[in-house]
């Protein structure tokens, strides 16, 4: 394991260099703590601290994590009680659309001091100057530390640094051991029609028992896409969002084949009935209660039912199918630039960057890492971490299918997404070929005029290799 992360360290700033706007969208809810989502925070010109001598300064941090609140509730409560500059931070947990969130808190003057950044926000926030560079902070360590991971269009923009790194996500497939046995199902799925069979069998063996094959999120069609075509995708030879690295166009046709299983799941009666409305937490209190035998999700699983749905049940993770069962590319390793930056509008910045400052710690992120809530991808936490002690973390740890691939870049489209467009189709049917093309011209529409305004670069590669996208 040792060697795979130093290799993945010496390797993470080829992907991430020719990495644009990456995927995994926010979201946002419920809340976690004294604060409400539209709690005011500091809206006065950006600065430094402005209490009073004497009163506290009041930070809000803003995050739509869920699976690491807990750990994260605790990281805050010590620094409250111990940092000698008397700040207090409040944390929001937030669950659905976090970026439309986090856009009507600028508008409204009411945005948080400190936000949790993803690749797929990080460009926009940008972009939209809700974030203030932090390279006059970053002293001779700390740009040591991180260094090599601060890439172009990634975590800095224009020359200027807004995150830091912490840690990337690896993808599975989450299954319950005891369902399949009495299943009749030996290994978990390698192609995507043993996939479908399976969730049939699962299903016609326990849905007396109110237990069903197959379930995703699909509340929010993309987030449940993006944790599982993206991965049957990437295994399978193709850039998991829908964008051909070889050509720099869209092309959807991959993704509509992958879609029909889903759909033929849909139609068997496979899937967890009432998906269509499914939170992640609701899904994942299901699985936790032995009422779902799969479904596909990020690293942060372990970690959720060691802590957040405590579960007895015989658990564990493996690699996604693929279209026909062979492996032709390479699970992509995602989130792996950015993780806080601060509001470019707080009246505390200062204040802001001694938070950060605690959060990116070594303790904290080596910590981080070992409790399962990411994998590192700092080279000196990397260097010192252990493997995460952690029921089913053994089948989310690196592994010789597991890479950083090139992103694909970030455009809006006239009409329906890819996740809606399919989704729909998954539901009520359709001529996939026609949904693909149409998306495809959409897309590549979107695309030109992306470039041609200068938001977005692109630059085919015929010569990618899909089972070696970091270029080894």
């Amino acid at each position: 394991m040792r060697k795979q992360w130093m290799g993945l360290g010496l390797s993470l700033v080829l992907a991430l260099g020719i990495a644009g706007c990456g995927n995994n969208s926010g979201n946002n809810g419920s809340t976690n703590g004294a604060a409400e989502p539209d709690a005011p925070a500091g809206t006065a010109e950006a600065g430094g601290n402005t209490a009073a001598k004497g009163e506290a300064v009041q930070l809000k941090y803003w995050t739509d994590d869920r699976h690491d609140q807990e750990y994260i509730k605790g990281l805050i409560n010590t620094f409250n009680e111990t940092n000698k500059d008397n700040i207090q931070v409040e944390l929001t947990v937030l669950s659905e659309n976090y970026a439309q969130s986090v856009d009507i808190a600028f508008s409204s003057n009411q945005a948080p001091d400190v936000l949790r950044l993803k690749s797929a926000n990080t460009s926009e926030f940008v972009k939209k100057g809700y974030l203030a560079p932090i390279d006059s902070y970053l002293d001779e360590g700390m740009n040591q530390k991180f260094g090599s991971l601060m890439i172009d269009n990634v975590n800095r923009f224009d020359g200027k640094v807004y995150s830091l790194p912490n840690t990337g996500l690896t993808m599975r497939l989450v299954y319950n051991k005891d369902i399949f046995t009495k299943a009749g199902i030996q290994n978990p799925p390698v192609s995507l029609q043993e996939m479908v069979d399976d969730a049939k069998k699962i299903t016609e063996a326990g849905k007396s028992e109110g237990i069903y094959g197959f379930a995703l999120n699909f509340k929010n069609p993309k987030q449940a896409f993006d944790r599982s075509i993206r991965e049957i995708l990437s295994l399978s030879g193709y850039q998991g969002l829908g964008y051909d690295l070889k050509t720099g166009q869209f092309d959807f046709a991959p993704y509509a084949q992958v879609i029909e299983y889903f759909k033929q799941m849909y139609k068997d009666g496979s899937i967890l009935p009432g998906a269509e409305s499914l939170d992640i937490d609701p899904l994942r209190a299901q699985f936790a209660a032995g009422k779902i035998g799969m479904y596909l999700s990020f690293s942060t699983e372990p970690g959720v039912y060691k802590d957040q749905f405590p579960t007895e049940i015989n658990w564990a993770g493996a690699l996604a199918p693929t279209l026909d069962g062979q492996i032709k590319g390479t699970s992509e390793i995602v989130s792996a630039g950015t993780w806080l930056g601060i509001n470019a509008k707080s009246a505390h910045q200062e204040a802001a960057w001694k938070f950060m400052q605690y959060m990116y710690g070594d303790d904290i992120l080596k910590t981080y890492h070992e409790k399962g809530f990411g994998i590192a991808v700092v080279p000196s936490i990397v260097e010192k971490a252990q493997n995460p002690d952690i029921k089913g973390m053994e089948g989310f740890l690196v592994g010789e299918h597991d890479s950083l691939w090139p992103a694909a870049p970030g455009v809006t489209p006239e009409g329906a997404t890819y996740a809606d467009a399919f989704f729909k189709y998954m539901l009520s049917g359709g001529d996939a070929k026609a949904i693909a093309e149409d998306l495809n011209s959409r897309y590549n529409a979107a695309l030109t005029k992306a470039v041609e305004k200068g938001e977005v670069m692109v630059t085919p590669d015929p010569a990618f290799n899909p089972s070696k996208p970091q270029g080894e």
